[in-house]
């Protein structure tokens, strides 16, 4: 397997990974609960998205030919009235991913070297993925923080649940 490939299959585990988090957190939410802020202040989960189907248009529409930064975009709108619905809110959550996926699904070693603008800055295809893994992952989290706050004693765990740790390594390695 070339490293390209490898790479990109790589990253694209982690991104589904971060995708299905979301995913996870949405499926225990109801249409009032994406639009809980804890203040006046706060993005609330509806915002969030948002700006992430935002981000993940402008960044990876014809990625290897224009910057990020579209000129189409209005990241300032992104912060305001969030989607109406959680099913408007999935749709858009689901074209951003997708977005996603098929620009990466047009990497393979012919064009891995292609240098790649953000913002009118120069990246290599490792560096852009890795910038937009970290900007993801991080708003996934706090889309599942605030979806933990909301559901409070209800949260269903994403991962090991506090106190869990024994019963896990038990089940998985015997122990």
């Amino acid at each position: 397997m070339s490293y390209e490939k490898n790479f990109i299959d790589s990253a694209l585990f982690e991104f589904k990974r971060y995708k299905t988090l979301g995913d996870r957190t949405f499926a225990q939410l109801d249409n009032q609960d994406i639009h809980w802020t804890y203040s006046d202040t706060d993005n609330s989960i509806a915002i969030i998205v948002k700006h992430l189907v935002g981000n993940m248009r402008s960044r990876w529409t014809n990625f290897l030919e224009e910057d990020g930064e579209k000129i189409w975009r209005n990241r300032e709108d992104e912060f305001e009235n969030g989607y109406g619905s959680k099913k408007e809110m999935l749709e858009a959550w689901a074209k951003g991913w997708n977005c996603l996926f098929d620009a990466l699904a047009t990497l393979d070693g012919t064009n891995f070297d292609t240098p790649i603008r953000i913002r009118d800055e120069q990246h290599t295809v490792i560096e852009a993925v890795h910038r937009q893994l970290a900007h993801y992952s991080n708003h996934v989290g706090q889309i599942v923080f605030i979806g933990k706050m909301i559901k409070g004693a209800g949260w269903n765990s994403l991962s090991i649940p506090k106190g869990g740790s024994a019963t896990f390594n038990k089940e998985k390695f015997g122990l």
